[in-house]
C-alpha cells in the first residue's frame, strides 16, 4: 500500500494524492496550481505518474484547485471512472468549461503577441473540448455516509467536509494481505456554524489521515461579529459616496454574501434602494446550480428554499453576464455593491474593477476569502501602496477590508477538533497550506499531543506499512 503526493504539497493549490492500494491506483482531486510564479509551468508539467494507470479519480469538491487539471488527465490518457457528488459534478462542469474559456483567450492573446514577432501560436493547457470529454468518465454519483465498493479489496465513503456545496472528505477502506487499514483524505474542511451549509461530519478513527492546512495558524472572527463589520464597511462607503467591491469566489462565497446582503436589507441595516451587482457568469450559473440542491443546505436555508423564497436573491440583485453590461457598471461612480470574480484577484472581471474603484477614497475593497501568496489579492491584503493591473500603475487609497469570519476554511482550532476525532493514526500527513504558517503551526500542535506528523513534498511517496 503506497501513497504519494502530486500536489498541495507544502503549497495551498494543485491538490492531488495517489494512493495505491487493493489491486488499483486511486487519484484523490487533480487541481490545479495557482497564484505562484511557475504555475503555468507546473500545470504543463508532469502529473507524477501516468494518467493512463489510474483507475479511479475521487473528487473531493469543485474548487479549481481541487479539479483544474481533471481535462488533462483525460487528454494524457486517463480513461478509468469519476466519482463525486451530484452537487461536485454540476458545479466541476462550470469550473472547468470557464478555466479553458478563460485559457483559450489568453492562449489566442498571447499569439496574436507571437506571431508579430514571426514566432508561432501558444497552445492552451485545455480547451472547452477537452472539458466536455472529461465530462464523459464521471460514473456513480456518490451521496454522503453510503460505502461504494471500487473492487472486492477497496470501499470509499464520502462524508460531509462542510467547505463548499457538494464537497466531502473521502474515507477510504483497503485490505491487502488480510489485513483493513482506513485512510482519510480531509479536502478543504468548512468552518462550522455558517449559515448556508451544514457542519462537517467528523472522521472516523482511522490509520492514515490526510489533512488540509490552509488556515492552521489562526482563528476566524466570529461569524456575527463579521456579519455586524460587513454591513458596517459597506453602510460607511455607500454614506460617503463610493463603491464597495467584493472579489468574489463563484461558489459558496457568493452565495453566503448574498444571504447575509439579503438578510441585512430585510432587516433595513441596509437600504432596499441598495444596487448589488453579480458580475460574474459563473457566479450567477453557480447560484443557479445552488438552487437545484436544497438538499445540502443548513435546516433553515433548506426550508426557506422548499417554501419557495430566493434567500440568494436580495432586493436590488442584478445579474450581468454580457461583458458590455460589466464594463457599464464602471460608469456608476457610488452606491453599489460590485461582487465580481476571481476570490484571488488572478483573473476575471474584479480586476477591471478593481482599476475603477482602488484609487479612489471614497470607494472600499472588501476581502472575504483565502488570498494564496503571489497572488494580487494578497499584495492588496498585504498592504501594497501600488498595484499594477493590464500594465497600468494604481494607487491603493480605497478603504481595505479583509473580513476573514466568512471563510470557507476550518481554523487552527476547527482543524484540530476535527483531526481528534480520527482517534491516533500512525500517521498524519499536513497537506493544502502555506509551510511557513498554517501547515507548519499545525504540526507543531499535533506534536505536541503526541502524534506522527509528516508534511510531505512534492512527489514524495510513501509505505503504508
Amino acid at each position: 500500500m503506497k501513497l504519494s503526493f502530486h500536489g498541495a504539497a507544502k503549497n495551498v493549490t494543485g491538490s492531488c494524492h495517489l494512493l495505491e492500494a487493493g489491486g488499483l491506483r486511486i487519484l484523490i482531486d487533480c487541481g490545479m496550481f495557482q497564484g505562484a510564479r511557475h504555475a503555468d509551468e507546473e500545470n504543463a508539467g508532469d502529473f507524477g505518474f501516468k494518467a493512463s494507470e489510474i483507475d479511479y479519480l475521487l473528487l473531493t469538491h469543485a474548487h479549481l484547485d481541487h479539479c483544474g487539471r481533471i481535462p488533462l488527465l483525460v487528454k494524457r490518457g486517463f480513461t478509468g471512472e469519476i466519482i463525486t457528488t451530484a452537487a461536485t459534478r454540476d458545479l466541476a462542469k462550470l469550473i472547468m468549461m470557464d478555466s479553458a474559456h478563460i485559457q483559450e483567450e489568453d492562449a489566442a492573446r498571447a499569439s496574436r503577441r507571437r506571431r508579430r514577432g514571426g514566432h508561432g501560436d501558444i497552445q492552451s493547457l485545455y480547451n472547452q473540448i477537452n472539458v466536455l470529454a472529461a465530462l464523459d468518465y464521471f460514473g456513480r454519483n456518490a451521496r454522503y455516509d453510503e460505502d461504494i465498493a471500487l473492487n472486492d479489496a477497496v470501499t470509499v465513503r464520502f462524508i460531509n467536509a462542510g467547505h463548499i456545496l457538494g464537497s466531502a472528505s473521502v474515507v477510504v477502506e483497503a485490505v491487502e494481505k488480510g489485513t483493513t487499514r482506513r485512510i482519510v483524505f480531509s479536502g478543504d474542511l468548512g468552518s462550522p456554524g455558517h449559515a448556508i451549509l451544514s457542519n462537517a461530519t467528523p472522521p472516523p478513527e482511522c490509520d492514515y489521515l490526510v489533512m488540509e492546512t490552509t488556515y492552521g495558524d489562526r482563528m476566524h472572527k466570529d461569524l456575527d461579529a463579521s456579519v455586524i463589520e460587513f454591513v458596517e464597511a459597506i453602510s460607511k462607503t455607500i454614506s460617503r459616496g463610493g463603491n464597495v467591491v467584493i472579489p468574489t469566489f463563484a461558489m459558496e462565497r457568493t452565495q453566503e454574501i448574498l444571504f447575509h446582503l439579503n438578510k441585512a436589507i430585510e432587516s433595513s441595516e441596509l437600504s432596499r434602494s441598495l444596487a448589488i451587482f453579480l458580475d460574474s457568469p459563473m457566479a450567477v450559473s453557480a447560484t443557479e446550480i445552488f438552487r437545484r440542491h436544497a438538499d445540502g443546505f443548513s435546516d433553515e436555508v433548506r426550508d426557506e428554499m422548499l417554501a419557495g423564497k430566493a434567500p440568494f436573491n436580495p432586493q436590488g440583485l442584478r445579474f450581468t453576464r454580457q461583458t458590455a453590461d460589466s464594463m457599464a457598471i464602471n460608469r456608476i461612480k457610488g452606491g453599489a455593491v460590485i461582487m465580481a470574480g476571481s476570490g484571488m484577484c488572478t483573473g476575471g472581471r474584479v480586476r477591471h474593477h478593481l482599476k475603477h474603484n482602488i484609487w479612489r477614497p471614497d470607494c472600499s475593497v472588501v476581502f472575504v476569502g483565502f488570498a494564496a501568496q503571489g497572488t494580487l489579492a494578497r499584495k492588496i491584503v498585504d498592504g501594497a501602496k501600488h498595484i499594477r493591473i493590464s500594465g497600468e500603475d494604481i494607487q491603493v487609497k480605497a478603504d481595505i477590508y479583509t473580513i476573514n469570519g466568512f471563510s470557507a476554511h476550518a481554523d487552527q482550532r476547527e482543524l484540530l477538533y476535527w483531526a481528534s476525532k480520527a482517534g491516533k493514526p500512525k500517521t498524519i500527513f499536513l497537506v493544502h497550506g502555506d509551510y511557513d504558517k498554517g501547515m507548519s503551526c499545525m504540526q507543531n500542535e499535533l506534536e505536541k499531543k503526541g502524534l506522527t506528523v509528516q508534511c510531505p513534498t512534492l512527489h514524495s511517496a510513501v509505505d503504508l506499512k
